[in-house]
């Protein structure tokens, strides 16, 4: 495979799998009807941001599997993937907000061992993972107010 392949494939995994998931798993009349934090952001947010996102996890896991298809840093990449897939499933899908707390805190946890992991050896695809880390973070405080209030 052509370096190009790697990249592409790595983004059509990371967003294709994420907007698969993401349409399986809608939030609905369920989620509209949770008490939410103040916080919350407006709907038409999580599209764009997590199309902007996933396409930067598929080119820091493109960079990663060139270097190392073995290293501690692809692992890590490899379970924040499952984590992220898993987290709509079980938060919108089956309805447990509690569940979905506890992936996105593996996940999160993830994404910083990938931080940690890839800072020395590649720090471009440390660095395109800091919005991410940041916005997962985001996402667990939500995900933790919600659990709180319902």
């Amino acid at each position: 495979m052509h370096r190009f392949d790697h990249y592409l494939v790595f983004i059509l995994l990371s967003l294709g799998g994420g907007l698969l998931i993401g349409l399986i798993n809608m939030p609905g009349e369920w989620y509209d009807a949770l008490a939410k934090p103040w916080f919350t952001p407006p709907n038409w947010l999580f599209g764009p941001a997590w199309t902007i996102l996933y396409i930067l996890i598929g080119i820091a896991g493109a960079r990663t599997f060139e270097q190392s298809r073995t290293s501690p840093a692809m692992i890590a990449w490899i379970a924040q993937l499952v984590l992220n897939f898993a987290w709509s499933p079980a938060f919108f899908g089956l309805q447990l907000p509690a569940l979905g707390l506890a992936i996105i805190i593996a996940l999160l946890l993830s994404i910083l061992a990938f931080i940690g992991l890839s800072w020395r050896r590649d720090l471009i695809s440390s660095a395109l993972f800091i919005p991410y880390g940041l916005w997962v973070g985001y996402a667990t405080a939500l995900n933790a107010a919600i659990v709180s209030m319902n």
